[in-house]
């Protein structure tokens, strides 16, 4: 039968089509570590999601009908959102990591009809399902790398996927129909959910061809979580778009990312934020450059060990920016200076930057970043927040929130997020300053620089907390980290206190949860130490 009614924006009917043209084409690996990995081909992937388009329709979900899917990076993420592409309900991919009333918010905001859940966030869905009354049906995907008791309250997706249905139809053809609700990472309050449409996504294969110009011979890899935007927009669709290879992990890990990539040829990789300084503060080893890893996507990567990182590693970097609402910038490997995220793509869409009375300010000034698209309207549409939507945009440019500045050959520079600086005796501290600095420590495995009210009462003033996650906490030595910091820094920039902590909280995007630390610290609490 023919596809040419098939329209490739939407994810179901690009599976659809590629299944057609490439039915037995290897092209996602979802590796387990120890337990292996599973493979499958457009064929498969195409099968496995409708089996799942056929279960959700059992359940009632139609058109516009949301269904949560709550799970680290399993290749039941994939089907989920195919599956619902194909009966045009909405996905809504949420962070594996949620707990206690930050999941309950998000499945009572989206009002979600259902949930998939997998093996390792079931129990987090069994904590709070008493206080979800609204879900009609509840599903889990258990996985053999991480087995656990089975809930026989809720049905089980293996036994979804070994049975046979009929097969369904493609029920979308409008790519502006919604596919997605992203979640925002919430560092400032409640987390936004901003709805994706099949048009947006489609904007991924632009991406591929325009700014990543990945090969076919490329393999890439990511082990970012798939309910955030840059593991979908650099690593997943670029793949079933170009017919790339892509390799999963379940999570990102720091230690094992470079034996992953030599395990599965591995070309690039996607990080975040600090996530390159965690790889750049494990142990040197001999091997560091015998890895197939050509180019590293970076969106973050600190600017104080960005060449060290490039040499260390034999790997090119390719800075971007990109928020989840809009706008796109990068800094393809070699074009423009170390630091910069880059330029946004000529023609396409226009970056200004304004001070609080909306100037336009000039080179060198730092500013709030304001976006507009030079194709079409801009627009930002939260679900269920019409009154953030229409104050994200306004006179026809969306407000970023994130204060950059640009040289006099239009590169541009993050700076800090809006209300993000400290402010300590006068001086202004970029965090990310002292986390580079920090982080070199050789005990320090992640740190994250907060700032809290200042004890000298003196309004917009902070005292500094470094929240430090080490290697071994045992062998930690805080003084030896104090003298570290006085020894490298300016006396307002030393911290007063330090935090070592087991684990630093981070949102699904890898970015620290600078709130959540700011409420729970205090100088009472175990492993906070002043400094003398």
């Amino acid at each position: 039968m023919s596809k040419s009614h098939l329209n490739q924006i939407i994810t179901s009917h690009l599976v659809e089509f590629q299944a057609d043209r490439f039915p037995d084409r290897e092209i996602l690996i979802f590796e387990r570590g120890d337990a292996g990995e599973d493979i499958f081909s457009y064929s498969d992937l195409h099968l496995m999601s409708n089996r799942l388009a056929a279960y959700l329709l059992s359940k009632g979900v139609g058109k516009g009908d949301v269904v949560a899917v709550f799970m680290y990076n399993r290749p039941e993420t994939v089907f989920a959102f195919a599956a619902a592409s194909t009966i045009g309900a909405i996905a809504v991919p949420i962070d594996p990591r949620a707990r206690g009333e930050r999941l309950e918010y998000y499945l009572t905001h989206t009002r979600a009809k259902g949930i998939i859940v997998a093996s390792e966030t079931l129990h987090a869905y069994q904590e709070v399902k008493d206080k979800i009354p609204a879900l009609d049906f509840a599903a889990v995907s258990y996985q053999r790398d991480f087995p656990v008791d089975e809930d026989s309250s809720l049905e089980s997706l293996n036994e979804v996927f070994e049975k046979k249905w009929d097969s369904i139809e493609q029920r979308v053809f409008d790519a502006n129909h919604p596919a997605q609700i992203i979640f925002t990472s919430g560092t400032t309050g409640n987390p936004k959910g901003i709805v994706i449409t099949h048009q947006r996504i489609g904007l991924y294969n632009l991406l591929r061809q325009l700014a990543w110009k990945y090969k076919k011979d490329d393999i890439l890899y990511t082990g970012l979580s798939l309910s955030h935007a840059n593991a979908q927009a650099v690593t997943l669709f670029p793949s079933l778009y170009g017919g790339i290879k892509a390799v999963f992990s379940p999570k990102f890990t720091k230690s094992g990312i470079w034996d992953i990539c030599r395990k599965y040829g591995c070309t690039t990789f996607s990080l975040l934020g600090g996530m390159a300084a965690g790889i750049f503060n494990e142990a040197v080893r001999d091997d560091d450059q015998n890895n197939p890893v050509r180019t590293v996507v970076s969106a973050g990567m600190p600017e104080a060990i960005w060449n060290d990182f490039e040499e260390r590693f034999a790997v090119a970097i390719h800075e971007w920016y990109g928020a989840a609402e809009g706008g796109f910038a990068h800094n393809p490997p070699g074009k423009g200076p170390v630091g910069s995220f880059g330029k946004p793509l000529p023609g396409i869409m226009q970056f200004r930057v304004i001070d609080e009375e909306g100037n336009k300010l000039g080179p060198g000034r730092t500013g709030e970043l304001t976006i507009r698209n030079l194709r079409g309207e801009t627009r930002v549409d939260y679900f269920n927040n019409p009154e953030a939507s229409e104050s994200k945009v306004r006179n026809g440019w969306m407000y970023t929130g994130d204060m950059v500045h640009y040289d006099e050959n239009g590169w541009f520079f993050f700076d800090f997020r809006k209300g993000a600086a400290l402010r300590k005796a006068g001086d202004f501290i970029q965090p990310e300053y002292l986390e580079a600095l920090i982080g070199k420590h050789e005990d320090v495995s992640e740190v994250c620089v907060i700032g809290i009210p200042a004890e000298s009462g003196a309004p917009g003033e902070h005292d500094i907390v470094a929240v430090i996650r080490p290697f071994d906490r045992d062998r930690v030595d805080p003084a030896e980290i104090f003298r570290f910091c006085r020894d490298n820094l300016e006396s307002n920039f030393v911290p007063l206190f330090l935090w070592i902590v087991d684990e630093i909280p981070k949102t699904t995007s890898e970015k620290f949860l600078k709130r959540v630390l700011v409420d729970r610290f205090s100088p009472d609490l175990e492993g906070v130490i002043r400094r003398k």
